[in-house]
């Protein structure tokens, strides 16, 4: 094994595969370690095959709205082995992606689990299939640490792996219980309610917090919580599960809601309740790196305490998104390498729920705004009047802009409805460029289409909104 490297990443999902990819294009020697899959938990068992299954859930809900399209059939069934089959099959694609982008940048990959033993020293300690092997220890002249988080489980909610389970045992579940609670009405939470509901499961989520989604504007809440009990997914929000027995066939849930007991009988409970970050067996202690509760403490560059090591992802806690990981990767690598860096800001990075209807936000709720004492306006949209949307049958949702009365600055935005996830780089673009609102309202939009909810939104910010 080489040693003597400018840069060592330990772990390979989406923070680490790409300060890995991005140091090897600035000409660093790089390696990075996994012990597991290439991709991390994003690639293998968390946004890529979940997306994969919604979509699966989408095209379901369309064969059950058949008789509105003018399409009749027999007999139809919805082999969700099947969707299992072809999410693991664009996992190993995107893998093998992974494989290949390494190698074009001479990103040496190495497998095993990696633990920091002192100043730029790493072992790397085999994977456990690969019995007889040696450790090794490799130098680098700087690290990264990227090994992400695993599902959080709570005294309550026991974590068995078979009736008690986490997105991880979830994703590659391909035998679908009659009935499942979903612990967490977060965005893991109802993404999994979605497919499960329109597979035939009988789903009950149990939320602590007053409503579904609960970080999101409270308009876009209401409107997803409509959307669920159209789509008959039962839900419990202010409620809190207080124990599990699982000594009959299924699986009894005790759960208070504001004081109130009762019981849930079902199949499986799935246990969504946020991340904990991955800082055990890294060596941390070795070289006195600070952790707080939500993991690695890091400065806006992404270093730690320890001059030469790095963290970035989820193992930080600063944003667990995997897109927040990608741009912590490449303020830490670009560090490195001596060029000039921007500080992230964490206000404004993109979220993306892929339910449907989907949702996606960026800045500050209408809440936080008045809570912060700015003065501001709102524009809305609601989407059952935008013509593509109705065209496709996907007329339910809204848009909603918070606008800096004064300035017309763009501070936060918030959308339910049909693909409008892809809308978010929009408004990301806008207010990157020191975009307002009335920018936004006179750039001309393609027609139809849905991007012209931001443009109306923008616009009724104004009082000039046309089509409602």
């Amino acid at each position: 094994m080489e040693s003597n490297y400018d840069l060592v990443v330990i772990g390979s999902g989406p923070g680490g595969y790409v300060a890995a990819i991005r140091a090897g294009q600035l000409g660093l020697k790089t390696a990075i370690i996994e012990k597991e899959e290439l991709g991390g938990v994003c690639l293998n068992w968390g946004c890529i095959p979940s997306k994969s299954l919604l979509k699966n859930a989408e095209i379901v809900s369309y064969f059950k709205r058949a008789d509105e399209f003018g399409l009749k059939m027999d007999n139809f069934h919805a082999d969700y082995s099947v969707a299992i089959d072809r999410s693991r099959k664009v996992v190993d694609r995107n893998t093998k992606g992974v494989a290949f982008l390494l190698d074009k940048n001479k990103v040496d990959h190495i497998q095993g689990a990696g633990k920091i033993i002192g100043a730029g020293r790493v072992e790397v300690a085999p994977a456990a299939d690969a019995p007889g092997v040696e450790s090794n220890v490799i130098e680098a002249k700087n690290i990264i640490i990227a090994t992400g988080a695993r599902p959080r489980s709570i005294p309550p909610l026991p974590i068995d792996g078979d009736k008690i389970i986490t997105s991880r045992e979830s994703i590659v579940l391909s035998e679908l219980p009659s009935s499942i609670v979903i612990v967490g009405g977060g965005a893991i939470g109802v993404e999994f309610a979605y497919i499960y509901k329109m597979y035939g499961v009988q789903v009950t989520i149990v939320e602590m917090l007053p409503r579904l989604v609960p970080t999101e504007d409270e308009d876009i809440s209401a409107q997803l919580e409509r959307a669920f009990k159209r789509a008959r997914i039962d839900f419990l929000t202010g409620a809190a599960v207080t124990g599990v027995d699982t000594s009959g066939p299924g699986v009894t849930v005790a759960v208070d809601q504001d004081g109130a007991a009762q019981t849930l009988e079902c199949d499986k409970v799935l246990v969504a309740i946020g991340v904990q970050p991955n800082v055990e067996d890294l060596g941390l202690e070795t070289v006195g790196i600070a952790t707080g509760r939500t993991g690695i403490i890091v400065d806006e560059k992404m270093s730690t305490n320890v001059a030469g090591i790095y963290a970035i992802g989820d193992v930080n806690g600063k944003l667990p998104l995997a897109h927040v990981a990608s741009a912590q990767a490449m303020v830490a690598v670009e560090t490195i390498a001596g060029l000039e860096t921007q500080p992230l800001d964490y206000t404004y990075m993109p979220k993306a729920t892929y339910c449907m209807p989907q949702i996606a936000s960026f800045g500050l709720t209408e809440a936080q705004a008045r809570e912060e004492g700015k003065e501001i306006n709102v524009g809305t949209f609601n989407v059952q009047a935008n013509g593509k949307a109705l065209a496709m049958g996907e007329n339910f949702g809204l848009v909603k802009l918070v606008v800096d009365a004064k300035h017309g600055e763009l501070l936060g935005g918030h959308m339910i409805g049909p693909e409008v996830t892809e809308l978010l780089g929009e408004l990301s673009m806008t207010r990157m460029l020191e975009g307002t609102v009335l920018e936004l309202g006179l750039a001309v939009h393609a027609h139809p289409s849905i991007s012209e909810i931001l443009k109306e939104a923008a616009l009724s910010a104004q009082g000039r909104t046309i089509h409602m």
